[in-house]
């Protein structure tokens, strides 16, 4: 794996919109957020435009992207938010441009298509984590999500616990593996394409917002038929930000975890908050991870070096 450098006071941090366009008003709270902690900022060129629900074409974000990781006066790229789009470019990128001049990438929600080809195209450490416009231009964001940014300024291991929120066991045991994954439908848009998310051996974190939990039930299913739930090593469960169905009949999400989870000899804990969620618990996607099921802990290796 490649392990992206710290940060330093005085760096400077690119925004891009690789998916939906931003609030204006809400990407320049999150950009004096950034200038407060001792940042400068870039503002990608096309971080602000609008093209029907993506932000710009396809070839101004990609270009974006390409333009920061380029520059290596740039040390970190965050991500303005999420929406829909990343996956229209994967194919085209230039993952040699990526790999040769590694640095923090941040994002989270369809942002999971670009890290997960980013990681197993070049091996580049990226993190899953709340973003500038949608999360942290929130007046009202929680103090837990920014200090998590601190993770990029020096090497921090995290451990996440039942002070944080109550953890529910699906499956008991400890496992230990990379830490991959993300939004369950951006992952399960991945299958049968180059960048199909590669589980064997490694812990995977699922979350999502807005999905019945049929839908739950039909994504996972399509993981078990792909035989990327046998392969993991264990599942970190995050936030799916919505309350069970109202359907009297339906399958609550805890059950329909425990179908596909419950049955496998691993490790899988729920009701982490990581996600759709506030606060929303930052990681780093590619480090060794730990996961005891049985004490409801997890142990994850810094990000950053």
């Amino acid at each position: 794996m490649i392990i992206p450098s710290r940060l330093f006071e005085g760096d400077t941090i690119g925004v891009i919109s690789p998916a939906g366009s931003p609030n204006r008003e809400r990407l320049a709270v999150g950009t004096e957020w950034l200038k407060q902690l001792g940042f400068h900022v870039r503002l990608g060129t096309g971080s602000t435009k609008k093209y029907g629900y993506l932000a710009g074409s396809d070839d101004e974000r990609l270009d974006d992207f390409h333009t920061m990781f380029a520059d290596d006066s740039v040390r970190a790229i965050i991500c303005s938010r999420g929406g829909y789009g990343c996956a229209r470019f994967a194919e085209r990128i230039d993952y040699e441009l990526v790999r040769s001049h590694p640095k923090v990438f941040w994002g989270y929600s369809d942002i999971t298509y670009l890290h997960t080809a980013i990681r197993q195209k070049t091996g580049l450490v990226t993190f899953h984590g709340p973003m500038l416009a949608s999360d942290l231009g929130d007046p009202d964001a929680p103090l837990l999500s920014k200090q998590l940014f601190s993770q990029l300024f020096q090497p921090m291991s995290l451990r996440y616990d039942e002070h944080l929120s109550p953890l529910a066991c699906i499956s008991a045991g400890s496992s230990e593996g990379k830490l991959v994954g993300g939004n369950l439908s951006l992952l399960v848009s991945s299958l049968g394409t180059p960048f199909e998310i590669d589980t064997k051996g490694n812990l995977l974190l699922i979350e999502d917002i807005g999905e019945a939990p049929y839908r739950v039930d039909s994504m996972l299913n399509q993981l078990r038929l792909s035989g990327k739930l046998n392969q993991a090593a264990g599942f970190v469960i995050g936030d799916f930000h919505q309350k069970n169905s109202d359907d009297p009949d339906s399958l609550t999400y805890q059950e329909v975890f425990h179908t596909y989870l419950g049955g496998l000899g691993k490790p899988a804990v729920s009701g982490f908050l990581i996600g759709h969620c506030a606060p929303n618990f930052s990681v780093p996607l590619g480090v060794d991870a730990l996961l005891d099921a049985d004490r409801k802990q997890l142990w994850i290796q810094p990000g950053v070096m």
